[in-house]
Order: C-alpha cells, then structure tokens, then sequence
C-alpha cells in the first residue's frame, strides 16, 4: 500500500488522519452543521473517533488515504483520495497501488471543511495540494470528483477548481441522509492539469 505522507502550501497543511485528530475534527464539525445535510460529517468526539476507524480501514485495505486539514494548530476539515487503481504495462488493472506502483487513475472526495473555513481559500489549496501530487508526483491520468447531485454548493467548488461535467450517475451510493444518491461526475485528466494548476495558483496569490 502507499506510505502515509504530508502535503504543505499555500497556507494549509494535509496530515494522514490519526487518532490524534479526533478532538480536532469535532470542534471543526461542530462549528455549524448546517451546510452538511449531503455530506458525511462525524458528529462529536465519539463520532470523529469511529470516523478515523473508518478511515484506517479504508488505508488498510488499500483503497486510498484520507487526511485532516490544518490552518496552523488548528483543524479546518477532512479530504482525501479513494478509488485508487492501477494500469499496468499489461492493462491489468491493480486496485491497492504502492509507493513503486502509483496510482494511474482516482478519485478526489470526502471534502468537508468548518464553517469559518468554507468560502475561503482552504479548498482550493488543498485541492492544489491533492492535484499536484496525483499528477505531477505519481504521473496520474485522470482524477475523478464526485458529489451528490443535489448539492450545487459542491458542484459549483467542483467547476471552480476547472474540472469537465460528464454527467449523473443515477442511484449511484447511499446519500448522507440515508436515501440513494445520485451523483454528479466530474474529472480532470492530465492534459487539461498544466492549466488548471497554474489557474489554481493564480486564486491563491
């Protein structure tokens, strides 16, 4: 499985998810909870706690890595990587890459941020941040985002950030509220990266 790393710029910091975080994502969860009726968010210490459990599994199993967001000491939220897969020389596809067997195709997700930080530029740098590593470090094709497709606030962070509509997927995964979702797909492939990063870098300047 991949090693655990850092990710640092632009005024935010990306730490792999430990216990150590719990009380942390808490109080930036608690801050106001009413922009997360689409979007799983823990719920007190004891729900941040059983979040970070999920997180490791999902680590563990290999499928991606999910990580807190800082503005200095403080935490601002959660994002991270999933769907990880492989293409290798022989078109198998690899579904738990590595450090030596990066990931060639992912998914950027599970985005949720304070309410003092929404509307700032934390998304944005860290999204740089997530973006620059799959494309630039692990030389990654495509990078999908995705979101409930009732949720114009996140598709209109989606747009901003440059990524292509390709459509609703529909009856796609359970919804945050415990209905079934349908989910709005977008992506980012690797020649269109170059400039949207130097977009996404323009915004943070």
């Amino acid at each position: 499985m991949l090693t655990p790393f850092v990710l640092e710029g632009h005024g935010v910091r990306l730490e792999p998810l430990s216990p150590g975080h719990a009380p942390g994502l808490a109080a930036a969860a608690a801050e106001g909870r009413d922009s997360y009726g689409f979007t799983p968010v823990p719920d007190g210490l004891a729900g941040a706690e059983a979040y970070l459990r999920a997180a490791e599994d999902h680590r563990l199993s290999g499928e991606g890595l999910r990580f807190a967001v800082l503005q200095g000491d403080r935490v601002v939220g959660s994002t991270g990587y999933f769907d990880l897969q492989v293409f290798t020389p022989q078109m198998r596809v690899v579904l738990a890459p590595t450090d030596a067997l990066p990931p060639t195709v992912l998914e950027i997700g599970g985005t949720w941020y304070a309410a003092s930080a929404q509307r700032t530029g934390v998304n944005t740098a860290a999204k740089l941040l997530l973006l620059t590593q799959a494309f630039d470090r692990w030389g990654a094709l495509r990078v999908t985002l995705k979101t409930d497709a009732r949720n114009a606030r996140s598709r209109a962070a989606i747009e901003r950030l440059g990524a292509s509509f390709e459509g609703v997927r529909r009856v796609e995964m359970r919804a945050a509220d415990g209905g079934v979702r349908d989910s709005a797909y977008y992506s980012i492939v690797a020649a269109e990266w170059p400039a949207i990063r130097d977009r996404l870098i323009d915004r943070l300047r």
